[in-house]
Order: C-alpha cells, then structure tokens, then sequence
C-alpha cells in the first residue's frame, strides 16, 4: 500500500514541462509544419498524406500551449511526465503510420502484380505469328 501512495504523490508533484522544454516541442511542431507545406508545395509529398501530418503539428502546438490538457492527459493515462505523453502520443502515431503505410503497400503490391501479368498477356498476343 506504501508503494501506491508513494506513485501517487509523485504523479501529483511530477515536474513541470520546463520552458526550454515547451520551446522546444513547439519549434520542432512548427518545423514540422513548415516542412509538411514546402514537401506539398514541391510535390515531393501528396495532400492526402499531409492532412495526417499536418493534424500532428497542429496538436503537438496545440497541447503544449494548452498546457492544462497536456497535464490532463498525462494524468488520465497515468503517466509521470507531461514529455513521457507526448512521446507517448508520438511513438503510437508512428505506429498507425507505419500499419497504414503497410496497408497502401501490400495494395500497390497486388495492382503491381495484376499490371504485370496483364502486360505479359499483352506481349504474348503481340509476339504470336499470326
């Protein structure tokens, strides 16, 4: 019982977000941000994708200004830190990325397959003597 009051207490007095901190995760989700409009407007990266990424940055600044919800979520997850959710929060994003692009993967994979066979059906009606 002593060990779960003693998690408590150091959940109710974990640290705050210093300044350095909150400066930083905010120049990297405006970074991230800046560089999500200069890849589209490249065209080195689709606006479908950069609808998802751009939701990231915008919520990364969102709860480091909001600091109150950032601390919020970092109690309703019972984590010790507020930064210990952000990673958090980031580490499961990159993993949702990372299963979707799979997704779109495994589908182009099979278009792949699909085209190249169609091909090769087209090249042998070509290349038979008539």
């Amino acid at each position: 019982m002593g060990e779960r009051v003693e998690w408590r207490a150091r959940l109710i007095l974990a640290p705050l977000m210093t300044e350095t901190q909150q400066r930083f995760a905010l120049a990297t989700a405006l970074g991230l941000l800046l560089l999500i409009v200069e890849l589209v407007r490249r065209r080195r990266l689709s606006p479908a994708f950069a609808w998802g990424w751009l939701v990231v940055g915008v919520g990364i600044m969102g709860l480091v200004i909001w600091y109150d919800g950032l601390l919020y979520l970092t109690r309703l997850i019972g984590a010790v830190a507020p930064t210990s959710t952000l990673f958090l929060f980031g580490i499961l994003f990159l993993l949702l990325a990372c299963l979707q692009f799979s997704m779109r993967i495994t589908s182009l994979e099979e278009r792949l397959k699909v085209l190249a066979q169609e091909i090769a059906l087209l090249r042998g009606r070509h290349d038979e003597p008539e």
